[in-house]
């Protein structure tokens, strides 16, 4: 299958502010990341709060510009494109943000606010603009007689499919979803997540779907990765990822999902202390302060991506024994 964006070693630094006789410190938001996505896929990204994931998303199409590391999209580095390059290959890429209230230009109606990209990128008449508009209301499940309407006049679940019309009427090839449905209600988000579905089989859409919800992505995605402090500890595709866990901090994600049966227990792994300083990571692995199976070797060498099945790659020096239960 076609790669259709490869990132390549990503790393996003923010300097901390400098203390008088001591060297600057960095926050590394992204830490070296490597993973590859494919034409048509959803490849999902999910870690606790402030593990990287919206910066992750963010940087690979340069909302904000990378530290170091390399993103490609059709083969193509856009980390090194100039600006003029890139604002010309942002008809290709898109972004769906999390709050859609804030994402929304209160002073903007409907129908200027989907219209928008069309202004800068399209050379088409207002007729024809119009036309793309209602066109992209129809398939995101608005009436025309919304379009003079402002965006507190509407429900979240709606003005999440503002968003979408507006992220899709360029039609798009890649589309970035950072936690588009963790604002709104469990019914509306359904029926968003549905939409999403049903919108990458129509127009062939590949997506980066950002999330904090281990159900949403497993209903969505098909593969994931599962981020902490930065890096990737685990990515592998969807089935295989649940039913074959390998590095802890991910057991103990997938042990926390409620199950809707009553009558099915099951054991939560609970990680005991917080989560490190991201000023100042722990030596080694950075999940060995609160892993239940750490030794002295992971609070001295970080442990690298490396494949223990065909398609699945986990940061882990003692993944296997981790998983046979001999650790």
């Amino acid at each position: 299958m076609e790669h259709l964006a490869e990132v390549k070693n990503l790393k996003k630094y923010y300097p901390a502010k400098k203390k008088l006789f001591k060297e600057r410190q960095y926050v590394k938001a992204v830490d070296d990341v490597s993973f590859y996505i494919d034409k048509g896929e959803t490849f999902g990204v999910v870690g606790e709060s402030g593990c990287g994931k919206s910066t992750l998303c963010k940087t690979m199409i340069r909302l904000t510009e990378p530290t170091g590391g390399s993103v490609f999209f059709n083969g193509r580095d856009i980390a090194s494109l100039s600006p003029e390059e890139m604002r010309l290959m942002r008809r290709h890429i898109q972004i769906i943000f999390q709050d859609p209230y804030a994402s929304l230009n209160p002073r903007m109606t409907v129908r200027e606010l989907i219209k928008a990209p069309l202004d800068i990128f399209s050379d088409a008449s207002e007729e024809e603009k119009m036309e793309e508009v209602f066109s992209a209301m129809e398939l995101v499940g608005l009436n025309r007689e919304f379009m003079n309407k402002y965006p507190h006049e509407f429900s979240g679940g709606q003005r999440q499919r503002i968003m979408i019309a507006r992220a899709l009427i360029l039609r798009p090839e890649f589309v970035c979803c950072d936690e588009p449905v963790s604002a709104l209600d469990v019914s509306v988000r359904a029926q968003v997540l549905n939409l999403m579905k049903d919108l990458q089989e129509k127009l062939s859409l590949t997506y980066l779907f950002i999330s904090h919800d281990l159900s949403v992505v497993r209903y969505l995605c098909d593969r994931i990765a599962v981020m902490y402090l930065g890096r990737i500890v685990e990515i592998a595709e969807k089935d295989e990822l649940y039913d074959n866990t390998y590095h802890p901090y991910t057991r103990c994600l997938i042990s926390s999902i409620p199950i809707p049966d009553p009558e099915v227990k099951r054991h939560a792994m609970i990680l005991e202390g917080d989560v490190p300083s991201p000023y100042n990571p722990p030596a080694g692995c950075h999940f060995h302060t609160r892993c239940p199976y750490a030794t002295k070797e992971c609070s001295e060498r970080y442990p690298e991506l490396r494949e223990v099945a065909p398609g699945h790659s986990v940061a882990c020096h003692f993944a296997e024994k981790i998983r046979e239960g001999r650790a």
